[in-house]
């Protein structure tokens, strides 16, 4: 396997150098593997979404270094960001963030409507992807027609299809019941699987850490623990 993503020393301080100094990241060097089904966790302000929005580029470092593949996310400006996250990164938000007044269907094609993707091949992948999350039969129902596990899944079919180079799913089932979190994981576990999408969550949720097959723990803004774990 070779490395998708490597932080070095990656630092986030809020108010840097005053008496109310935050170390929201303070000093994470990680790598993860093309393929890997990794759980970040650890208490409310350890880092945990603070690193993946660093890593997706969606915040600025106050220090080191992010890499995705060859390309260091870091050194970017916002313009370049915006691009590169468009192309590489599939996101996956804890609040579904779909828009209201578009279908499933519309939901998954928008991230290829804003990389001009021919209409024809737009509509060919949101179908299999709605396929592959079981909402086939959903693919004409806006947000408001579908329970909140339905959105969730739409929200996975649409970080999927730019076929990015990794996902990152900041609490993705904390407002999911345990039904729709049990479906959810499944089919996650499934891409990860069978096309080697690579997943990286951040989580409180025992459920997603009990089938993650790597738990990195922060605390205060750092890694106290890092550990693989051999899943059937």
């Amino acid at each position: 396997m070779s490395a998708i993503i490597r932080t070095k020393d990656l630092q986030k301080y809020y108010n840097p150098g005053e008496e109310l100094e935050v170390r929201a990241l303070d000093g994470v060097t990680i790598e993860i593997e093309r393929g890997e089904f990794t759980a970040i966790v650890g208490p409310s302000g350890s880092g945990k979404t603070t690193l993946l929005n660093i890593i997706g580029g969606l915040d600025h470092q106050t220090g080191g270094t992010a890499h995705i593949g060859d390309t260091e996310i870091t050194a970017m400006n916002d313009n370049q960001l915006i691009d590169f996250r468009l192309k590489n990164i599939g996101f996956v938000f804890q609040a579904y963030n779909l828009i209201p007044v578009l279908t499933a269907e519309e939901n998954v094609e928008f991230i290829m409507l804003l990389q001009n993707r021919p209409k024809e091949e737009r509509h060919a992948r949101a179908l299999e992807l709605l396929k592959a999350v079981g909402l086939e039969s959903k693919m004409n129902n806006r947000p408001s027609e579908m329970s909140g596990g339905q959105q969730q899944r739409v929200a996975v079919a649409r970080a999927l299809a730019s076929k990015p180079q990794f996902v990152l799913a900041d609490e993705p089932t904390a407002n999911l019941d345990s039904q729709s979190t049990a479906d959810l994981l499944d089919i996650m576990a499934e891409l990860n699987k069978k096309e080697n999408v690579t997943f990286l969550f951040s989580t409180h949720d025992q459920r997603v850490i009990d089938r993650a097959r790597r738990i990195i723990t922060l605390e205060d803004g750092k890694i106290i623990s890092d550990e693989r774990i051999e899943r059937r």
